[in-house]
């Protein structure tokens, strides 16, 4: 792990191809972009001077620099596809930036359009984790609501349905499973090395800082926004 520079990058990565929501990147959020409530989050952490957005969507690109943020590349439509991997897409903002201006911004710090209630303290939290030391990817997670031990089932060809884990039935209460947490699209802070040496997420040393879950809606559909919108106004409300 590198040492911290006194003015970090972070990236935000934003396809224009959505189609639980389109066009939600760009999308009216309690009067503001989607994209632009992430943009907004990285700047306000001390140590982040530039956010560079990674889409391929001209509009989606104008609209970020117009809320601050730098567009000073388009992602190739193989990156933006729905079957594109997102560390390829980390890679290519990673060797773009290597290969236009001589240098491969490090830590990686990638801050997604898709969880506007976010605050920059969550994205501190996880600088301040890989600090510490011990992790090639620090992510964000929150308390799960269900549990593959307890009340997560899968579906059988014969149309029952079963327990993902606990086949032995030895869990029988919520209390005595063992705790599981939701991913969420928080922040995610990595080496830069190990993104470009290309591997996979959890190939390599993975850690959690926790944030909870009214700051954790990842926006994939309609229902999320509305949710998202709600939340982010009753904040807002309460913050004037």
């Amino acid at each position: 792990m590198s040492g911290m520079s006194e003015s970090l990058t972070a990236f935000i990565f934003a396809r224009g191809g959505s189609k639980g929501l389109p066009g939600k990147n760009v999308k009216l959020l309690a009067g503001k972009p989607l994209i632009g409530w992430a943009i907004e989050a990285a700047l306000a952490v001390p140590e982040i001077g530039r956010v560079v957005v990674s889409t391929d969507d001209v509009d989606i690109s104008r609209v970020a620099r117009a809320c601050g943020a730098e567009g000073p590349f388009l992602r190739p439509d193989s990156l933006a596809s729905d079957t594109a991997s997102e560390l390829d897409a980390w890679r290519h903002a990673l060797e773009t930036l290597r290969d236009t201006e001589g240098a491969v911004p490090d830590p990686f710090i990638s801050v997604p359009a898709t969880a506007p209630l976010r605050k920059p303290e969550d994205i501190a939290a996880c600088l301040e984790c890989y600090r510490a030391g011990g992790a090639d990817v620090v992510l964000t997670a929150t308390e799960a609501h269900r549990n593959p031990w307890f009340n997560m089932v899968t579906a059988g060809t014969d149309g029952t349905v079963a327990l993902v884990n606990n086949p032995d039935g030895a869990v029988t209460r919520r209390q005595d499973a063992p705790e599981v947490m939701d991913v969420t699209t928080v922040a995610y802070v990595a080496d830069s090395r190990f993104i470009l040496a290309g591997g996979k997420l959890f190939s390599g040393r993975v850690k959690a800082v926790t944030v909870p879950v009214e700051r954790a809606i990842d926006i994939d559909t309609a229902h999320d926004f509305a949710i998202a919108e709600f939340l982010m106004t009753k904040r807002l409300e309460a913050e004037a």
